[in-house]
């Protein structure tokens, strides 16, 4: 039988447990990444939610009221951030509730319109096909690099930089 996973709000001692995780996956993370976090939640600009099996936290996900991306921030659409699930716990599910936690949410703040950034290269293949899947579809204003909109004809990095900007109707 297949593990109960149990989706809520972070709380500030998450800070701590999120931290300790850090060995555990697949992509760096500043020691302080989720202190700051944590100061941002504390200050309402956005809400984390965190994704537990067996009492262990295995993901996270976070909601940001306030995008950098300009379309974003000046329609009011909150955006899904740095969604986030432990190697050995993908394919269970865990994102798919992560994500409709911060659907919910958005909407029970009566946001009518949600979006996100997902990265290009293959090791966002994953998240890709989730958002697709959740229909999420782009936003009509190609792709953008640190949340800059990218120029017809520019160069640019295919880093975790460079994003395609999605979204959704709730």
């Amino acid at each position: 039988m297949a593990e109960t996973i149990t989706i809520r709000m972070a709380v500030d001692a998450d800070g701590a447990a999120l931290n300790a995780l850090r060995p555990r996956m697949d992509r760096v993370r500043d020691d302080r990444y989720f202190a700051q976090c944590m100061g941002e939640i504390a200050a309402e600009r956005r809400v984390m939610f965190v994704a537990e099996m067996g009492g262990t936290i295995v993901g996270y996900v976070m909601l940001n009221r306030q995008s950098r991306y300009q379309p974003f921030r000046s329609a009011g659409i909150y955006e899904i951030q740095d969604l986030y699930v432990l190697p050995d716990h993908r394919r269970d599910g865990v994102g798919e509730q992560l994500v409709q936690s911060c659907e919910d949410h958005a909407r029970s703040e009566n946001c009518d319109m949600i979006g996100l950034a997902v990265g290009l290269h293959a090791g966002f293949g994953s998240a890709q096909r989730l958002y697709v899947r959740r229909g999420y579809v782009p936003d009509g204003f190609g792709l953008v690099y640190d949340m800059d909109r990218v120029a017809e004809g520019a160069f640019v990095c295919v880093d975790d930089d460079l994003n395609l900007m999605m979204v959704k109707d709730l």
